[in-house]
């Protein structure tokens, strides 16, 4: 029996296909053709990002402390511990509201607003000088960076293929590498900086916080909201758009909130198991604030430590591409790439933790070997995006695993105590179990959705969506068939979808 959807309740993209009228497959040429373009347009400003994400929330103020915030704000180790973790904090709490925020603003919009008041929060850090005030921006910057990469996450999910969604989110969070070897360079200039009454770490903060708000100004003019109205394609373009990513079963977006889908993504059992992963694997996270202490406590000078940083971020930079190179493949995806990304970091951590501390060339090595465990968590990002559809429950999604992220970073930040150097066997034995504990998530996670795969193939086709109708604002119904239609349904309610392994 045919059906009569509000254009308010299904995906955006259906009233631009079905007025369209359009419903022709695109040619590998013009798909091509149109990706190249929006490549060229939306990779830029998301690496762009990446890169000052990790400046302005964790390198930067591991930089700070010896750029001299702490003789300048008066801070011992406990209360810098916990500017690191008030930062994440605040990003869970936030965390939810940020994701409903990005579902009823434009997505482009909002992004730019929250980049903008970072940008403020991080240069206001320059005139803090207690931890009173540390703490407060701290805070702050935690708050607007929740909507960054759930943002980042919608819009490559709303212009790409689930096939290219996993380079493509490898791509902007690879540039985390880059940040690592870009600031040690800045670093290097302001610590060589005279000015009275503004120490170098002022600076440090002044240079990266005006980069952000210049940033936050093009994002606003030039950064999509969605590709039904991207500024950069034609509208015959914008159909195509659409149409291109068709096969992903998930649509673009829809405005309103629905209950339904928030209640179904809670009970699910595997939305819990994501979360698990997400808050687990990013234990090793922690890395990020004591890399400098922990090469130093191998035997290193300050000079040696400062450039041997440099090297951390090309071994992050080398096996995230290594990560999503793997996963892209059909033969081995997502799941089991992460389980191999694993292995070498599992082995790495163990070594650090076991070999003679005279052997400082083993031990540097091995913590190098156990960045590797930095990729699954890329890897499972872009994998999120391909496995769950209907708009709320993307974002309740997106919230629950960002939430997870935002408690396993800040948990970690405890285990790195003064008792426990220089060896620090109690933090590498939990890096070591909560990666294999990781490991084992992936092949649950891929055993489960296989599982269901088999299952739906076993189903007779599910014909309720062959005629669809759907009514616009003025109260006409417009008749349009399965294939040109959004209707904004989860992956449990779309027996036609399939998840990606």
């Amino acid at each position: 029996m045919p059906s009569t959807y509000d254009t308010r309740a299904i995906d955006v993209a259906a009233k631009l296909t079905s007025e369209s009228g359009t419903n022709a497959d695109l040619t590998p040429e013009q798909a091509l053709r149109l990706r190249r373009k929006i490549d060229w347009h939306i990779m830029p400003f998301m690496c762009s990002k990446s890169l000052q994400i990790t400046f302005m929330d964790k390198t930067t103020l591991g930089e700070a402390a010896v750029l001299g915030i702490l003789e300048t704000a008066h801070l011992n180790a406990t209360q810098f511990n916990w500017l690191g973790t008030i930062f994440y904090l605040s990003y869970l709490l936030f965390q939810y509201p940020q994701n409903l925020a990005l579902q009823r603003f434009p997505v482009g919009k909002w992004m730019s607003i929250n980049i903008f008041l970072w940008a403020v929060a991080l240069c206001c850090h320059a005139a803090c000088k207690s931890f009173g005030g540390l703490f407060a921006v701290r805070f702050l910057l935690g708050i607007f960076e929740g909507a960054i990469t759930p943002g980042f996450l919608i819009v490559t999910s709303m212009f790409y293929t689930r096939a290219e969604q996993t380079r493509r989110v490898g791509y902007w969070f690879l540039m985390n590498g880059f940040a690592v070897i870009i600031l040690g360079f800045i670093s290097y200039g302001v610590l060589h900086t005279h000015t009275a009454n503004f120490m170098p770490w002022q600076w440090l903060m002044i240079i990266t916080g005006v980069l952000t708000l210049v940033t936050s100004v093009l994002f606003w003019f030039f950064f999509p909201d969605s590709p039904t109205s991207a500024w950069f394609l034609t509208p015959e373009e914008r159909i195509a758009a659409v149409q291109r990513i068709r096969v992903n079963q998930t649509g673009v977006e829809n405005k309103l909130f629905k209950r339904q889908q928030f209640y179904e993504t809670v009970k699910d059992p595997k939305t819990w198991l994501l979360a698990f992963f997400a808050a687990a694997s990013n234990i090793v996270n922690s890395l990020t604030n004591q890399r400098q202490l922990i090469v130093a406590q191998f035997g290193f000078n300050d000079i040696q430590t400062t450039l041997l940083g440099c090297v951390d971020g090309v071994v992050e930079i080398l096996t995230i591409f290594l990560g999503v190179t793997l996963a892209s493949q059909n033969v081995i995806g997502r799941s089991y790439a992460g389980v191999l990304m694993y292995i070498p970091a599992i082995l790495g951590a163990i070594l650090v933790s076991s070999l003679p501390f005279s052997n400082k060339v083993g031990l540097l090595f091995s913590y190098w070997i156990s960045i590797f465990a930095i990729a699954p968590f890329t890897i499972f990002l872009g994998w999120v995006g391909s496995i769950t559809a209907g708009h709320t429950k993307r974002i309740t999604t997106n919230a629950i695993v960002l939430c997870a992220y935002a408690i396993g970073n800040a948990v970690s930040q405890f285990m790195w105590k003064a008792q426990y150097q220089p060896r620090n066997h109690v933090p590498w034995a939990v890096i070591t179990a909560t990666n294999f504990a990781s490991a084992i998530t992936l092949l649950i996670l891929r055993a489960l959705y296989s599982a269901e795969n088999k299952r739906r193939d076993g189903e007779l086709p599910d014909d309720t969506y062959d005629s669809i109708y759907i009514r616009d604002e003025h109260g006409q119904e417009r008749k349009v068939d399965k294939a040109s239609v959004f209707l904004d349904l989860t992956d449990k309610e779309n027996r036609d979808f399939r998840y990606v392994l």
